[in-house]
């Protein structure tokens, strides 16, 4: 197969209303997937307990709570694209606000602090992946 065959198949998919195309030829597979190519509209945001995700630090001197991911998917720091950080370094949070949000499978899932503090630590930049368990603030509660 050459490469102007699956330039060809390409062009196909994007003609038509095809969205999946698997073809063979002379023992070559292809598997073409044509996705949408404009995101969903704002999905809805599904608010997921943190309880869990809050732990002392292990430094006996600081009492910071670090709020760790409840979920493995991608931090931002803002609600949409190109709009002002939830929250800042240095910024006073009360329990309830919204630090950030975690899209994991297209959802958008909020995370919220769990106490009133204010953020000493920002572990991510925006757009990053994380894991399960992993840090994202460290707060100083109040």
């Amino acid at each position: 197969m050459e490469i102007n065959d699956i330039k060809e198949l390409i062009e196909l998919i994007k003609e038509t209303d095809i969205t999946e195309l698997r073809y063979e030829k002379d023992g070559m597979r292809i598997s073409l997937k044509r996705g949408s190519s404009t995101p969903p509209a704002d999905p809805p945001a599904v608010k997921v307990p943190v309880a869990e995700a809050l732990v002392k630090d292990t430094d006996e001197n600081v009492n910071y709570l670090t709020v760790k991911s409840p979920i493995v998917g991608t931090f931002y720091r803002s609600s949409t694209p190109g709009a002002a950080p939830l929250v800042e370094l240095g910024d006073t949070v009360r329990k309830g606000q919204a630090l950030c949000i975690v899209e994991a499978m297209k959802l958008m899932n909020e995370i919220e602090s769990e106490v009133n503090g204010v953020i000493v630590k920002i572990f991510h930049e925006n757009g990053t992946a994380v894991e399960y368990g992993e840090p994202l603030f460290q707060i100083n509660p109040l």
